[in-house]
Parts: structure tokens; C-alpha cells; sequence
């Protein structure tokens, strides 16, 4: 039988005033809170108050990080360079995951010519993509 545990405002204030926090101005506060939100997550037996509070920190966190790591919107060939780029991926392995190199360059390159795009990528070469960057396949739609 599972006890339903009460809520303490005076526990939760305790716990606000020990940790006092507010909205996020700085990358330092923000480390600072994804620090303790790791801490409480790992935490067994969280207590309401708790529990409370890592909502709290947790939404200071994604408004901080709304405003300052923008989900940036990109045409397929440019998001596919930049997962290349953030994971270090050469266009010669990329060749393998698409099946040639010569279509691997045109997709790559398509937005170098003024946004004039060379070859679009097939619903095949996105699977394939998405899978090899374990990433939605939306990205490369």
C-alpha cells in the first residue's frame, strides 16, 4: 500500500531559501541549476517539497534555454552539415550511409550556391540519415 506523501509549505520554504531560485540570467546560474536538477532527479524518496522544487527548476531552465539555444530552423542540406560538423563526420563516411559520394557533395553543398540546391534528399537517403545521426527524420523534410 503506497502512503500519499503531504505537502509542507514550510519544508518547501526551507528549501526555497536555501537554494533561492530565480530566473536565470547567466550560462553559469543556468549550469548551476542543471546541477541541482541532476542532484534532485538522482535523489530516492524525493519529498513533495522536493519534487516541487525541481519543477520549478526545470521550467527556469527551459525559459533560459528557449532564449539562449534556439532550435534553429535550417533547410535539410543545412542541418545535415550541421550534424557533420557538430559530430565530426567526414563526407567520405557520409558516402557510405547514402551510397555515393557524388550525391553525398551535391546534397552537401547544396546550399553553398545561393541557396540553389544541387540534390534534394530522397525519403530513402533520410531514413538512412536519420538513423546514422539518430535523429528525427523531420530534420532532413
Amino acid at each position: 500500500m503506497k502512503m500519499t506523501r503531504t505537502f509542507h509549505p514550510e519544508s518547501y520554504g526551507k528549501l526555497l531559501a536555501e537554494y533561492q531560485p530565480k530566473i536565470i540570467t547567466t550560462y553559469a546560474e543556468n549550469e548551476q541549476a542543471i546541477a541541482l536538477v541532476l542532484t534532485l532527479e538522482h535523489r530516492p524518496n524525493r519529498t513533495p517539497e522536493e519534487e516541487m522544487l525541481l519543477q520549478l527548476l526545470v521550467t527556469l531552465i527551459e525559459q533560459f534555454e528557449e532564449t539562449h539555444y534556439p532550435i534553429i530552423q535550417g533547410t535539410p542540406n543545412s542541418m545535415l552539415v550541421h550534424l557533420m560538423d557538430a559530430r565530426d563526420t567526414t563526407t567520405e563516411a557520409l558516402a557510405e550511409v547514402i551510397g555515393s559520394l557524388e550525391i553525398t557533395l551535391q546534397i552537401v553543398n547544396g546550399d553553398a550556391y545561393g541557396g540553389l540546391r544541387l540534390r534534394t534528399i530522397s525519403k530513402t537517403q533520410a531514413e538512412a540519415l536519420a538513423d546514422y545521426f539518430n535523429v528525427d527524420i523531420s530534420l532532413f523534410s
